[in-house]
């Protein structure tokens, strides 16, 4: 099945990557193994405000220098979507397999780790997902793109069913989905602060 949706993703990043990007250099996935939805290029969909939040934190970390974000536009193409029943029933499936191989080998599973309820260290989901996604493409289907929603963040308010930093989340695994990429309105930080 072919999920030809088209989103609008913004990635967090250093000021010279986004100058590079915007003048046509490719993106670099991510090969963390903690990334939160396997090895890719991350974008939050329809989040300009929650890429620039992530480019500030990168900054504070020392891991950037100058926070800015750049837009794109993003086929999603063959999409394994966590926002469908249909995967992430796929997905528990096959955890249960694979949880039994890693066993029967002797392997350390990966654990999710971090101080707070989001587990920040994605080490398990990490671990699974690529796992899958390389099954997948080995029995005949390649997938594109893995799409996920997150609740992060303390509750907007008390007794608030909605979270701070809440987000759809983006890996585009085929850099071909990326149709072209912009600089968003006030040069990346979409609440015009300095």
């Amino acid at each position: 099945m072919q999920y030809a949706r088209t989103v609008i993703g913004y990635h967090g990043c250093d000021l010279h990557t986004a100058e590079g990007l915007l003048r046509g250099q490719p993106f670099h996935p991510s090969t963390n193994d903690y990334d939160w939805l396997g090895h890719g290029i991350y974008f939050w969909e329809f989040g300009p405000d929650r890429a620039w939040r992530f480019a500030l934190e990168q900054a504070a970390k020392g891991r950037i220098q100058t926070p800015a974000v750049v837009g794109a536009l993003i086929q999603l193409g063959q999409c394994f979507d966590l926002l469908d029943t249909r995967f992430t029933h796929d997905l528990r499936e096959f955890h249960g397999l694979w949880k039994g191989m890693m066993e029967l080998s002797g392997a350390l599973i990966p654990v999710n780790r971090g101080s707070t309820p989001e587990r920040k260290g994605r080490y398990l989901d990490c671990a699974v997902i690529n796992e899958y996604l390389g099954f997948a493409k080995r029995t005949g289907t390649s997938y594109d793109a893995v799409r996920g929603v997150f609740v992060e963040g303390e509750p907007v308010y008390d007794g608030a069913g909605f979270h701070l930093e809440s987000h759809i989340q983006l890996s585009v695994r085929n850099p071909g989905c990326i149709l072209g990429v912009f600089q968003p309105l006030n040069g990346g930080d979409p609440g015009g602060r300095p």
